[in-house]
């Protein structure tokens, strides 16, 4: 009997739960849908005796109206559900999220980019991967240098034809910055070049095949080697303090002529002598010089009208004489005992 099948249509309704989106929507296409089960006893009412049509009809819309309220009700408990999952509890106690600090090299190279940009420098920047024209040939390195050699440089891809000027490379300083800068530019030119560099060395704890490096560059009428002593005099004060001394050796490098490594008193024992400074009272720091008026020519500028001085320094050894950090793997290390000695220094 049609009315038999209704009831137990009802108590199934009544009884309907589901766990998710996807049951209740199941319920919905067994139940309303056009193949459901109310469809189908719509189907069953056409052959009702007429007496019995004004009942079965009324139980039949009682049967859907109940069905849908059912169904629409799991709906609300279902997002009242993922609502309430989503709240923030204000009372509980915060999660202790330990926050997290810069790395010391990070922290040092912050520091020294700010005081040359105090000074009139702005940053320049260039690609890792180069071409041996921008790292080596502009900057007046001759074609047997042994800077060339696979010993001090990683090579990606080596000139089939043998021309050196071709070979793409890790850049071994950050010298090519500057060589696309002056290639593009006319002086005057004010910048420092910031940026990581990589050499085909062993690891050790004084050296390592990658590092950070800042070099300076500046171009213009009538620079003089005075300009250039009196800018890294000023630089190392700014960093190790009022009472820094520097002193300037002479030195080589094939893009600088004249060219000197500069050092300064030992902050640590005042320039009295001690263990880090090996009982001389002075530390290196930095190489710089005069540009070579080759490498201007290189680069398309007017060595004639023009000239400049140019600075370069490793973040890692400036690092170790602010912080005395003896080996330098520990910044690639990712030692979080090691980084959580400078929570306080930026």
């Amino acid at each position: 009997m049609i009315l038999d099948r209704i009831e137990e249509l009802l108590k199934e309704v009544n009884e309907l739960s589901a766990s998710n989106a996807e049951e209740i929507e199941a319920l919905r296409l067994k139940y309303l849908s056009k193949k459901g089960e109310i469809n189908a006893l719509m189907q069953e009412f056409r052959d009702v005796p007429a007496e019995e049509k004004k009942t079965v009809g009324m139980k039949i819309n009682e049967l859907k109206q109940k069905a849908t309220e059912r169904i629409n009700s799991l709906r609300e408990e279902m997002a009242t559900a993922e609502d309430k999952g989503d709240i923030v509890d204000l009372t509980r106690s915060a999660y202790p999220i330990e926050l997290g600090t810069r790395h010391p090299l990070t922290i040092v190279r912050n520091e020294i980019i700010d005081i040359f940009k105090r000074m009139g420098f702005v940053l320049a920047d260039g690609p890792e991967v180069e071409d041996d024209l921008h790292v080596f040939t502009k900057m007046n390195f001759a074609a047997d240098h042994p800077a060339r050699d696979m010993q001090d440089t990683f090579f990606v891809e080596q000139s089939p034809t043998g021309d050196v000027t071709k070979n793409i490379l890790l850049r071994s300083h950050t010298s090519s910055v500057q060589a696309r800068v002056m290639e593009r530019q006319q002086p005057p030119i004010r910048i420092i070049c910031p940026g990581r560099v990589y050499r085909n060395e062993a690891i050790t704890a004084r050296a390592h095949c990658f590092f950070h490096q800042i070099e300076g560059l500046y171009i213009d009428k009538n620079v003089s080697f005075t300009d250039l002593k009196q800018v890294l005099l000023s630089f190392a004060r700014e960093l190790f303090g009022a009472d820094t001394k520097i002193r300037l050796r002479p030195s080589y490098f094939p893009f600088t002529e004249p060219s000197a490594e500069m050092d300064i008193s030992c902050h640590i024992c005042g320039g009295k002598g001690c263990g880090f400074c090996k009982h001389t009272g002075w530390v290196e720091i930095l190489g710089c010089g005069m540009v070579d008026p080759n490498v201007l020519e290189l680069c398309g500028i007017d060595s004639k009208v023009y000239s400049g001085y140019a600075f370069g320094l490793g973040v890692e050894r400036i690092t170790n004489l602010k912080y005395q950090v003896s080996d330098l793997r520990m910044f690639s290390e990712n030692d979080t005992r090691f980084l959580r000695e400078f929570e306080a220094a930026h």
